[in-house]
């Protein structure tokens, strides 16, 4: 499956939007992480434990979205998207996002 961020993908053309694919997972923070981030917090620097767990979520909701348009009989996604929004105290979503086209 071809995914990008541009509307469009060079040298194919798009014969047919199929839809929204979407793919989103919602992730809490771990207590010994939040220890270890406030002991960081303190000296400075990456919170390395955070940037993996994010790295992970997107990764899974971009895998998601994939399997939404395999649904859609996509063969590409165009104009993807990810946003990461707070659920509550210490859980956020991270939704992947973008429109499922067929290609010529």
């Amino acid at each position: 499956m071809i995914l990008t961020t541009t509307e469009t993908i060079p040298n194919r053309e798009i014969e047919e939007i199929l839809g929204i694919a979407r793919g989103s997972t919602v992730r809490a923070r771990n207590v010994g992480r939040d220890i270890f981030a406030s002991l960081k917090n303190i000296v400075g620097g990456e919170i390395s434990e955070y940037t993996k767990l994010q790295a992970q979520s997107r990764e899974e909701a971009m895998h998601r979205m994939m399997l939404d348009a395999e649904k859609l009989n996509a063969d590409a996604i165009v104009n993807i998207r990810i946003t990461t929004s707070m659920v509550m105290q210490g859980a956020s979503e991270i939704m992947a996002y973008g429109t499922a086209v067929k290609l010529k």
